[in-house]
Formats: structure tokens, sequence, C-alpha cells
């Protein structure tokens, strides 16, 4: 493994300022690979962390900052912007997410065509991998420095420190094991294991071990983290631990009592509030919104524009979703949308325009007036302060919802989708009748639709092995059912890895 994080990300917080394209709309491309050289070591790091909390804090900043860097994923391409690129490429495999025009090839051919999936040589597949194991390099080093993966430090910050590059660390393993394994089976072994900051190459671990380790590190995590007061939504806390910890455990199956225990408690806790009906269209682009739980406040200072999930999204930006590359719900789950539900209007509904089902209304940049239907592409290149979302409370009443219809829970499973619907829908009663695989399928159903878009559709997908059916609006593979564990619905161990790891010579081991 590379040493990744830039040693000038000590002195960043959020404010940090980073290098980003101003090139104009490019096509599809894989190319001027690049890699830092200025990096910081563990050695470095320990030095200053048993007296000074700051020191370990500023590389656990670091880390969050690599999320919406640009390049994390060793690229100069369009769609190489850290933690919000990724979910764009679960969204688009899951099918949920549509390429509905594609002017410029951003997704297509290796994505939404699955070329990427289907061939290790191709960089998507490079670029997943580079991306989570930079970040777990760097969550080693700052847990190396604070007495390594059994220490408790003697600080109160520290153990914050400490549980904050656990959680970063089990997020990292646990997005690996969701794109590298296409179901979970404990014997098989998928990825090699670092817990240190070590250089040398290690072979793959099984399944089982990868998934111990991340439920170790945020169970131990939840425990560090115990009074931790963030001072930025950016950072993670006992509440995402366990939302995380839930998740983990949710793709592994059989946890189901836990997994709603653990949502649970998040909810019980009464930090977030859900979204209500008419504040589902408000562009979902400001980290103060009281439901997100997670996600970093853009500033200009971060040089975030073009080459940003926003970027390739938001149609009201200069993007490519104003330019020619739309991203748009999937037609067929549009239509499962009641008309009377407030999330029917996040979408456009002009079978006629181009831009059909295109995101108008659930995500636009924020310093746009909304929103003439005809004013698009008016918002800057650069300068964005629109903000990232990685996780809502709205998550951890689905999540809990879909726990306990698992575990047979099923009047706790109405009671927490109920919860959820009411806020979207003039009538939610009819839950009250739903038992056994329908409630189950509603579940699914709905967090589809209120999570479209933000990452979440694929890692559904998994949990319920769910086969998906994409609509008319997709340029491919129209109509085509795909299960969740089709070959093409997870990537490959790169070439470069391959050819550099003498423990994993082939695909096949």
């Amino acid at each position: 493994m590379k040493k990744i994080l830039n040693i000038t990300l000590l002195a960043a917080a959020l404010s940090i300022s980073f290098s980003c394209s101003d090139e104009l709309l490019q096509n599809n491309g894989v190319s001027g690979e690049s890699q830092p050289t200025d990096t910081f070591t563990d050695a470095q790091l320990a030095q200053g962390a048993t007296t000074n909390d700051a020191v370990p804090a500023g590389f656990i900043n670091g880390i969050y900052a690599q999320m919406f860097q640009t390049e994390t994923g060793g690229t100069t391409g369009h769609d190489d912007f850290g933690q919000k690129g990724y979910d764009i490429f679960g969204d688009m495999l899951s099918g949920d997410m549509a390429l509905s025009v594609s002017s410029y090839g951003w997704y297509r051919s290796d994505i939404t065509e699955f070329q990427a999936p289907l061939d290790f040589t191709r960089g998507r597949n490079r670029m997943v991998w580079r991306y989570y194991y930079r970040i777990i390099r760097s969550a080693n080093n700052v847990i190396q420095s604070l007495g390594g993966n059994d220490a408790t430090p003697d600080l109160q910050e520290n153990k914050f420190n400490l549980g904050q590059a656990k959680v970063m660390r089990a997020h990292s393993y646990f997005y690996l094991t969701q794109y590298f394994q296409k179901e979970y089976n404990g014997a098989e072994e998928i990825l090699p294991i670092y817990i240190e900051p070590i250089t040398s190459n290690l072979p793959k671990s099984t399944a089982s071990e990868v998934y111990d380790l991340m439920e170790n590190d945020l169970t131990e995590a939840i425990s560090l983290l115990e009074g931790f007061n963030r001072s930025n939504k950016v950072q993670v806390n006992q509440d995402i631990a366990r939302m995380m910890l839930a998740y983990v455990l949710g793709a592994k199956g059989g946890r189901d009592v836990e997994v709603a225990t653990l949502t649970q408690q998040v909810i019980d806790a009464g930090n977030h509030v859900m979204l209500a009906a008419d504040e589902v269209t408000n562009g979902f682009n400001n980290y103060q919104n009281p439901s997100w739980m997670w996600g970093v406040d853009v500033t200009e200072t971060n040089g975030l524009g073009l080459v940003s999930w926003w970027g390739q999204v938001d149609a009201y930006s200069y993007s490519y979703a104003w330019a020619g590359d739309y991203k748009a719900m999937d037609s067929d789950l549009y239509a499962a949308i009641p008309n009377d539900d407030s999330r029917k209007k996040q979408f456009l509904n002009v079978p006629t325009n181009g831009r059909y089902l295109q995101p108008l209304l659930k995500f636009y940049y924020s310093d746009e007036a909304i929103k003439d239907p005809e004013d698009f592409g008016t918002g800057p290149q650069t300068g964005l302060t629109a903000d990232y979302v990685y996780m809502r409370i709205e998550e951890a009443y689905l999540l809990n919802a879909e726990a306990n219809a698992k575990a047979g829970a099923e009047s706790a499973a109405r009671t927490s989708l109920k919860a959820l619907v009411e806020r979207r829908m003039p009538d939610a009663s009819y839950i009250d009748a739903l038992t056994g695989q329908a409630l189950l399928d509603e579940i699914y159903l709905q967090t589809r639709i209120e999570l479209w878009g933000e990452g979440k559709s694929y890692l559904a997908m998994k949990r319920f092995k769910a086969t998906t059916t994409r609509g008319a609006n997709h340029l491919s593979y129209v109509g085509e059912a795909i299960p969740y564990n089709d070959e093409r619905m997870q990537f490959e161990i790169p070439l470069d890895e391959i050819q550099n790891n003498p423990f994993i010579t082939d695909q096949n081991q």
C-alpha cells in the first residue's frame, strides 16, 4: 500500500483548500494517474500525540478531507472525487439511478454497461480499491500513533480521536466488502486486512475475518466516543458508529435483533429530526439540516466545482447533469411513488422533456433561486458551496423497520416505517395492514424512494437480496432482471494489485 496522506493535511481542518480541475467538460477517461509523494508516518504522528491531542485530531480531519477531495482514487477523471463518487457508482449499478442521456460518457461503459465489474483491467476497479485503502492507511497511522489497536489513550480527546479513526477504518472495509464480494460468505477469501501502517503486502483474509474486524472496531468506537460532542457534522460520533455497526451486521445477516437495537438507540437519542413533507424539495444542500447525521460543510476554500458530486448530478450547476450526462430516477421506481407522496415532486415529471425524471427539486445548488425548469447551468464551475450528505436519520428508521421485520417483530417494524411515511404522505394507514413479505417489500421500496441518489440503494439491494429490472429511461439493459449477486454487481481486484501483491496472482485467488 502506498503512503498516501499529504503532510499538509495536518494543518487542515475543514477549510483545507484543494486543487481542482478547471477544465471544461471533457470526455470520459482515466488518465494522468498520480500518486502523492509527501506523506506522514506513524512515527511523526506519534511524536506529538502523547501530549498534544491536537496532533491526531489534525490527521483525523485529514481523513475526513479525503472523503471529498478530488483525485483520491488515483486519477484526474471527473468521476474521482471521494465517497460521493462511489455513491454514484453504487446507485447506478443497482439501477435506481438511470443515465438517461450520455453525451460525455461518464459512467456509461464502465458502470452502467458493467465493463469494469467484468474486466479487472478497467481503471474504475482501481479507483474504488485505492480510495478505501487510502483511508484505511490513514486511519492505521492515527491508531498506531495513539498506542495501537488495543490501546486506551490517557487523554480524553485522544480516546475520541481513536474512536473516530476506528469508525473510519471500519467504514472503508465495509464498502470494500460490499463492492468486492457478491454476498456474505464467511469462508470466502476477499480482501487483505491491514490494521497497522505497514508497507508490505498481505494475502486476502476471509470475509468472516474482515467482518470481525469491523465489528470489533465499531464496538470499541462506540465506547471510546461516549461523551464526544463533535464540533462539526463531518466528524463521526457515537450515533454514526452505531449506524455503521448496524449496516455491517445487516449486510452480514442473521443479526437482526442487534441491528434493531442499535438503530433504536440512535432514534431514541433524539439528536436528529426527520424531514417534513415540505422539506424534501429543499435541495439537500445544507449540512445544518436537522435530519443530517453526517455530512460536510463545503465552502469555496475547498475548491470544488465541476469535479464533484454536484458537478455530476445537479442540473442547475455548471455540470454534466446540465450539459448532457443526465442522471435520473429509474422510471419504474418513479411510477411506484404514489401521486400524493411529497417525494414525487423531487423529480421532473414531464415525459416529453429530455430532462425527464432528473432530481430537479431534490438536489440543487444552494445559491440558486428555485427554480425555473428552463433555467439550467447557471451555477458556478468553481466556488461551490452546496454541502455533501453522508447519512440521515431517516436511514435509522428504515434500517430499524427492516431489521424488526426480518426478526419477526412486525409491529415495531410498522411503527418505524409509518413514522417516516406519514411525513411524506397524507395517509400512511395502509402500513397498519402489512405483514410478511408485503411488509418487507414496502420497506425496501421506501428505502429506495427516500434515499435515492444518496448512495444507499446498492447496499439495500444486497441486504434484501433483491433483483432489479431497469426501466425504459436507461440507455442499456432495459427490462433485464439483474439479481444482487450477479457478476456485474461487484468490482474486481484491480490489475495493479495483482501485479504488485505476490499473494494475489489472479482474480480467482
